[in-house]
Formats: structure tokens, C-alpha cells, sequence
């Protein structure tokens, strides 16, 4: 069964190159979106409550944007982005978050979770 591909837009009141550090540093990410991220090279394994998810770094652009993809979904395209945008006029930033899901109703869990786990972040960076 394909994934359902979704997008979430967030605002967020912080500098691109400080949120960077945030999405792309493991011990950073471990403040704020898994209990515990260690990296060897391009694999990253995420911990939440003693269960441990491998995915590998499939793109990382200074400042920009960061792409995993779990390793458990090998066969299909999915992948999650963390993108940073910067609106050319207002100069305001948020992040866009690209995941999948396997049905309508866990987009929407997934959606959720994800503004938790920026919601989390906010607090940790004081945004």
C-alpha cells in the first residue's frame, strides 16, 4: 500500500542557523524531539521510551533543511524533512515538515505529534 504523503507549515520565531543546529546536531534533537539520538556516520537511531527507530541521513543542507528516511521503510519512497523557510518579504520563518503515513487518520496522529514535538522545540530554544 503507498503512503500518504503530507506537509505541515509551522511558524516559529527563531534564527535559521540556530534552529539548523537543532534539527541537524543529534545531541541537539535530543532536547526536543527524541528521548535519546546517537549518529555513526549517516545513521541516526532515535529512542522514545527504551524503543529504539534507525533511519539514515539521506540530505543535509547547511542552514536549510535535513531528510531522513527509517530504515524499516526501505521498500517505499518515504523519507521526513525538516525544512527551514524564510519568507522573502516578511523575513518570517518556519519550518515545513514532509512525512507519510499509511492511512487519513494516522496523517492526522502524525500531524499532531509533530506540532507536539515543534511545540517542544519552541520551548527548548525560547521561541
Amino acid at each position: 500500500m503507498d503512503k500518504i504523503k503530507f506537509e505541515l507549515e509551522i511558524a516559529i520565531h527563531a534564527s535559521p542557523h540556530m534552529l539548523y543546529q537543532y534539527i541537524s546536531s543529534p545531541s541537539n534533537l535530543q532536547e526536543w524531539f527524541a528521548d535519546k539520538v546517537n549518529s555513526r556516520g549517516k545513521e541516526y537511531s532515535f529512542t522514545w521510551e527504551g524503543e529504539e527507530e534507525i533511519a539514515e541521513l539521506i540530505t543535509k543542507k547547511t542552514d536549510d533543511r535535513i531528510r531522513f528516511k527509517w530504515v524499516e521503510s526501505e521498500g517505499d519512497d518515504s523519507y521526513f524533512e525538516i525544512k527551514i523557510q524564510v519568507d522573502a518579504l516578511t523575513k518570517d520563518v518556519s519550518l515545513i515538515i514532509t512525512d507519510f503515513a499509511d492511512d487519513e487518520d494516522e496523517v492526522e496522529e502524525s500531524k499532531q505529534l509533530w506540532e507536539n514535538q515543534i511545540d517542544e522545540l519552541r520551548h527548548t530554544i525560547g521561541a
